[in-house]
């Protein structure tokens, strides 16, 4: 009986001693939840405000001049342009202004290079198209209209382009038909500018159009001032066997539009980078290689309200 209770005894102490050990050893932590990483939720963040952007910006350019050329010259541009808003940018030279248009009003084209008459078919058309910015050249944000003729003319005044042959880009072009039409029509009398000339041609640029006057097939060309430029590299006899007989008033430069249908945010950011272009060499080199722009402006929807006020003159739309 004494060995059964000794050994009881000894059963329990053993077992009395092994919870205190228990008791004493640190409770053992629950594994951690792996933390949610900063990066993966700042991307989260970043995937819902861009969630809303193209896939692609595009940017239109009317063809001022040879059409190959421009989509040359304008690809450092978009590639600058992708590098800076992390979007890709193309950009695509359109056969006309109207075209360039068209495909802003069908969200075809995200950026559009209008020139004024442009801007103002676009908003006329679309409530979408909004100028945000326009360009500069040679310090001045207005440019005007010039009318080009043949060193060896005749041809002294406006008056005397009455019968003559009158070579311009585009029927829808500010400064190759729109200001120079309404100025013939407002200052000489000129009912009908169709039949105040023999013949009309629209060449397609305003290269082109001095190029025809060039070589005899037209008699003057309107251009911007001073189109000239633009093709003294392959014709650089243009300075002394063409000059000039006359400008328009002043109109205000071609814009950079934007569809506003793109986050405005972004639209933020795309003037924000061409604004930049200012104290960029590279680039202003760029803009004027492609439209003689040597800076970029702001611009507001009310800066073209004197070229609506001229195209009511004609019925184009």
């Amino acid at each position: 009986m004494k060995k059964l209770l000794s050994f009881m005894f000894v059963l329990v102490l053993a077992m009395a001693l092994a919870a205190c050990g228990a008791a004493d050893e640190p409770a053992e932590e629950a594994p951690a939840a792996d933390p949610v990483e900063e990066t993966d939720a700042t991307e989260e963040v970043e995937d819902d405000a861009t969630a809303d952007y193209p896939s692609e910006i595009v940017m239109g350019f009317v063809p001022s001049q040879d059409s190959a050329n421009i989509a040359a010259t304008v690809e450092p541009l978009a590639e600058r342009l992708s590098e800076e808003l992390g979007i890709p940018v193309r950009g695509e030279v359109m056969t006309n202004y109207t075209a360039t248009v068209e495909a802003m009003g069908n969200d075809q084209v995200h950026i559009g290079f209008l020139p004024p008459f442009g801007y103002v078919l676009a908003t006329e058309r679309y409530d979408h198209i909004d100028a945000v910015l326009k360009s500069v050249r040679h310090g001045s944000s207005t440019y005007r209209a010039q009318y080009t003729v043949r060193a060896d003319s005749d041809i002294e005044s406006l008056e005397d382009l009455e019968g003559t042959i009158w070579a311009l880009a585009d029927l829808t072009s500010t400064s190759g038909y729109l200001f120079p039409a309404a100025q013939l029509m407002d200052d000489y009398g000129v009912e009908e500018v169709e039949s105040f000339f023999s013949n009309i041609i629209q060449t397609g640029g305003h290269d082109n159009s001095l190029i025809q006057v060039l070589e005899g097939d037209a008699d003057v060309a309107t251009t911007f001032e001073d189109a000239r430029d633009s093709i003294v590299g392959d014709y650089p006899e243009v300075m002394e066997e063409l000059r000039v007989l006359g400008y328009t008033d002043e109109i205000p430069n071609d814009t950079i539009s934007v569809s506003t249908n793109l986050p405005q945010d972004l639209i933020d950011r795309i003037i924000e980078v061409f604004l930049s272009f200012n104290e960029d060499e590279e680039m202003l080199e760029i803009m004027d290689s492609v439209y003689n722009w040597t800076g970029i402006d702001t611009a507001t929807d009310s800066d073209y309200d004197v070229v609506r006020s001229v195209a009511e003159k004609f019925d184009i739309n």
